[in-house]
């Protein structure tokens, strides 16, 4: 599947349908606003200056708007009641905006012009982009039903359960969009049943499940293990967490009888999605604007602090002036980051170690910088180029998490975000000087997960700023 391809769609017909809204709103607005307003015929024209920009730029705007509001987002995973809902909720933000930026200027006779104005416009980018989506979805929807298209998926289970299933979702007459390619077994001493095996291949135990889901390029996990498998449960989810694909488990009967189960659907196989995502697309996109737009401005407005540390550094210490190393981020995917160096050049050449309140190796300058979190400013740069947020989680290295997974196996939710320059633990507890400390700040992560917000985030910015002005940081 082309998801850039089926985003480009949405991104064609919606442009196409604003530029036709625009054209017959300039058409309604010179026959009958125009008309009325003058008592006069009024020539209808096309070449003015002002509609050719703004056949340009408004759809343009739409687009804009439409992906701020998540529209573009799970494109093959799409609800069309949610999305009319959702078309309709951005129409009506999208036209105040247009009426207050280009309609309210006009001088008209009655409030009624207005009124009717406003009312042609949504209804006419509603209607069209509404019908263009729908079409869109609707056939991409079918390409699912029919099996022309669907989500590669791997089977966790090995027996009865795992073989029904397996033998249910197959024989749907409508599909529900899994492509089996496989599946992996959990408790060795039941190990994989020969009859599921003539069916479909077995890919290995569930241990090495994520370099499975790399070497297969899966996008679904389904979790049909047995009543005896059911300690693994906890185990299963966790190691899943920092992977990218979508979790679906099947419920017991007691869980069905008393209604405690969302399914993910009443038609296909009774299957409960495990959600992974922390945020809604449109908080996502908002996080991410909010990111882009910040970093920007720090970058900018603190260039001449970033050439003073950099003078300070240099001339204080032998070594780089920046510090990179590689760190696991969202879906514990590994990414570089950057620091301003705060410790002796090869402080790390006989293996990772991390530092303590005393410790030798930190330079006088880098005391200071980590005391006022200024050894973190390069670190927008990984903002901008979205590896990191401004607010989310603290990275950490493979050497470290591999540990901290061993106390505290929970620690690989907070891989559902992006990790980031500050965050709810950096402020409560500071820096982790070994691996139980990590694990004391990861409980405020965790909460921070259950409760995260976009004033949540201002809030912790404000924290960290207080932090940095008072040099507090731990």
């Amino acid at each position: 599947m082309n998801r850039r391809r089926e985003i480009l769609k949405y991104v064609i017909a919606d442009y196409l349908c604003s530029a036709i809204t625009w054209t017959a709103f300039w058409i309604f607005r010179k026959l009958f606003i125009e008309t009325e307003k003058f008592g006069v015929k009024v020539p209808l024209t096309f070449d003015t200056k002002f509609f050719l920009v703004a056949l340009l730029l408004i759809p343009a705007f739409w687009i804009a708007l439409y992906l701020l509001s998540g529209i573009y987002a799970n494109v093959y995973r799409k609800s069309r009641i949610a999305e009319i809902k959702q078309l309709f909720v951005t129409g009506i933000i999208g036209v105040l905006i247009l009426f207050f930026t280009l309609l309210l200027k006009n001088v008209i006779i009655t409030y009624k012009s207005y009124y009717l104005s406003i009312s042609v416009l949504f209804g006419l980018q509603f209607i069209l982009t509404s019908f263009a989506h729908i079409l869109i979805t609707s056939i991409t929807n079918r390409k699912i039903h029919r099996r022309e298209i669907g989500f590669n998926t791997i089977l966790v289970g090995s027996n009865n359960k795992a073989i029904q299933l397996y033998d249910d979702m197959q024989s749907q007459h409508v599909s529900s969009g899994n492509k089996f390619i496989g599946f992996v077994h959990v408790d060795a001493s039941n190990g994989s049943t020969s009859e599921l095996s003539l069916k479909l291949k077995h890919l290995g135990e569930f241990e090495n499940i994520h370099d499975i889901i790399l070497k297969e390029n899966a996008e679904e996990v389904i979790i049909a293990i047995e009543s005896s498998e059911h300690k693994y449960i906890e185990s299963i989810i966790n190691k899943l967490s920092d992977t990218s694909t979508v979790i679906k488990i099947i419920p017991d009967m007691y869980d069905i009888l008393t209604g405690s189960v969302k399914f993910s659907s009443i038609i296909d196989a009774p299957l409960i999605v495990v959600s992974k995502d922390v945020l809604e697309p449109k908080q996502v996109i908002l996080k991410r604007v909010f990111d882009i737009l910040s970093s920007l401005f720090c970058l900018i407005i603190l260039s001449p602090v970033y050439l003073i540390i950099a003078i300070i550094i240099k001339a204080t210490s032998q070594g780089p002036i920046f510090y990179s190393q590689e760190r696991i981020g969202l879906h514990g995917k590994p990414f570089t980051i950057y620091k301003f160096r705060s410790m002796t050049h090869g402080a790390e050449k006989n293996g990772p170690a991390l530092s303590s309140k005393d410790d030798s190796r930190i330079t006088k300058v880098g005391k200071f910088l980590r005391k006022t979190r200024l050894d973190e400013l390069p670190q927008f740069f990984n903002v901008l180029i979205g590896t990191m947020s401004v607010v989310g989680p603290r990275p950490e290295r493979r050497f470290f998490i591999d540990q901290i997974i061993q106390k505290a196996p929970q620690y690989t939710h907070l891989h559902k975000i992006k990790p980031g320059i500050t965050s709810w633990g950096q402020v409560k507890y500071g820096y982790a000087e070994n691996v139980d400390q990590m694990v004391r700040r990861m409980k405020y992560d965790l909460l921070y997960l259950e409760n995260i917000s976009f004033l949540l985030d201002i809030r912790i910015l404000i924290y960290t700023v207080l932090i940095v002005v008072q040099g507090r940081g731990k």
